[in-house]
Parts: structure tokens; C-alpha cells; sequence
């Protein structure tokens, strides 16, 4: 990986950046996280374009490649596919902060009896981020039972980021209509669209610029291989260039099919330049977690 860590490292001299912000990468229980890697081994037939994963090492060396990359803070997205498991994760996800100081101590949620209060005691351990994936877990954003907990994360100011949108397969709760429904409960909240939207692109535009609080990452988003599925309409680059200040950098890190320094190149080839690649890849991710 020596090659492509001084790839990196030329793009943040390119852009004078003092390091990445990546606010959408996946740690979770190992066991776990085989098993999604076996869901993308097998994606393929779904989408009908093979999906290897590029970074299937140990957890150890997964870490040293983001520090070598100059990751200085990263997420660790894990999420449940039905009741009972949210909590649990939450649970390794303590441990997991308290052994990785340059981790945003990442947690999670299913509606289920009893959410709000683990996600509560998430916030009291000291969770600065949540990850909500709608797709995988089949759920209504809007679901009433969710309700309290969207309204306890916009009172604590705290980020979700949440796979909303319908690709690489649509969802029975994809798409920009039911987060609308949340986002016009909770104006306030801090909702992170993963991956722009993907492929729903202008609609979840739509939403950044009517709720000032709605952010959007940039996970996959202009790589070779999502432009083969879900190309991004080059029409709506103004308006990505005047969110600037709400895009945040995320890659989706170990769980892609290609070179990591191959999000940082797709990005720079928008030609937005040098002060929204700093923004977008440093100073707004700092300025959401306080970090300096």
C-alpha cells in the first residue's frame, strides 16, 4: 500500500490539508463484519457488477492504513438488521472508542421497545456520531416508535448519518420521502445523507437546501464504479459547489472495491477546487465534531 499512501499524501499536499476527515468508515464486531463482507461477495447478482473488497485485513492493520493514508479522524458505522442487536453493538462500540482516540465514537438504532433508552445511554457513554441505514434494515425512518429518538439527537446536536437513499438496490423505505417526513419533525436535526443520495441526487439536494442543518457525504460518489450505476448529473454540480460548506468526505473504508486515494481523485476531477476540497475533506467534518 506504500504507492498509494504517497498518492494520498500528494493530494494533501496538492490542497495544503493537514489530513482527512472521514466520517464514513466501518469497524464492527469481526464477526459482523464477515458477514458483510459475504453480502458484498455476493452483490454482484443484485447489481450485476462484482463488488471485491478492496481492505479485507484484521482490524490492527485496517487502522495503521487509515493512520498511513492521514485519516486523523474516522467513524466506525455499524448498524443492525433487526431487533435486539443495536444495542449490543453499541455496547462494542465503547470499547472499541476507548482503544481507538482518533475514532468519532460511532453508534446505532433499530425501532424496537426500549431504543430510546439505549440510545440515550449511547449519548452518556460518549457516542458523537449515529449511523441509521434504512436500507438494510428495512425500516420506516418516520416510524413512530423512532419519533423520540430523532428528537433526543437534534436536541444533543448529535450527527446521524444515514444510508437513505436507494442505491446500489432500492428499499420498501428508500429514498427522499420518508426522511422528508423526519426532517420536517426534526428541522433541527443533524442528518449526514451517505453517499449524496445515491442515486436520488437532486432530490436529497433538494432537502439540504430547504433544512440547514442537512448535510450530505460524499461516500462513492464519482468513483468509476458508481458512475457505471448511478452516475451523478453533472447539472447539479453548482449546487454541490454551493453546499460546500455541508459536504463531508466518507469512502465507505475497508468495504470498497477499489484504491482509497481513488475517492480523493474522483473528487478533485469535479474541478470545484482547492478551498472546497479543503472543506469538504477537512474543515467541515472538524467544525461538526469540534475537532480544531
Amino acid at each position: 500500500m506504500r504507492g498509494e499512501a504517497e498518492g494520498v499524501r500528494g493530494f494533501l499536499e496538492r490542497h495544503r490539508l493537514p489530513g482527512l476527515i472521514d466520517v464514513h468508515t466501518h469497524f464492527m464486531p469481526e464477526r459482523v463484519l464477515r458477514k458483510v463482507w459475504a453480502y458484498f461477495d455476493g452483490v454482484g447478482l443484485l447489481t450485476g457488477i462484482p463488488w471485491p473488497i478492496a481492505y479485507r485485513q484484521e482490524e490492527e492493520q485496517r487502522l495503521a492504513l487509515l493512520r498511513e493514508f492521514g485519516v486523523r479522524a474516522f467513524t466506525a458505522m455499524l448498524y443492525p438488521h433487526k431487533p435486539g442487536m443495536a444495542a449490543w453493538l453499541n455496547e462494542w462500540a465503547v470499547g472499541f472508542a476507548a482503544r481507538t482516540p482518533d475514532v468519532l465514537h460511532t453508534a446505532t438504532f433499530f425501532p424496537e421497545p426500549g431504543v430510546e433508552a439505549y440510545v440515550r445511554r449511547a449519548l452518556d457513554d460518549g457516542a458523537r456520531v449515529f449511523k441509521a441505514h434504512v436500507q438494510v434494515g428495512g425500516y420506516d425512518p418516520a416510524d413512530p416508535v423512532l419519533d423520540p429518538v430523532w428528537g433526543t439527537l437534534a436536541d444533543a446536536g448529535v450527527p446521524v448519518v444515514a444510508h437513505c437513499g436507494s442505491g446500489p438496490v432500492p428499499g420498501k423505505h428508500t429514498g427522499p420521502e420518508p426522511v422528508g417526513r423526519v426532517l420536517a419533525r426534526h428541522p433541527r436535526l443533524r442528518l449526514v445523507v451517505a453517499h449524496l443520495g445515491m442515486p436520488e441526487y437532486a432530490d436529497f439536494l433538494d432537502l439540504a437546501e430547504r433544512y440547514p442543518e442537512v448535510r450530505l457525504d460524499t461516500t462513492m460518489a464519482f468513483t468509476d464504479f458508481s458512475e457505471e450505476m448511478s452516475p451523478f448529473p453533472r447539472a447539479e454540480l453548482g449546487r454541490l459547489a454551493d453546499l460546500g460548506d455541508r459536504v463531508l468526505l466518507g469512502t465507505d473504508f475497508p468495504n470498497i472495491p477499489y484504491p482509497y486515494v481513488h475517492q480523493l481523485d474522483a473528487l478533485e476531477g469535479l474541478g470545484l477546487g482547492s478551498e472546497w476540497l479543503r472543506a469538504v475533506c477537512y474543515g467541515n467534518g472538524a467544525r461538526l465534531f469540534d475537532l480544531g
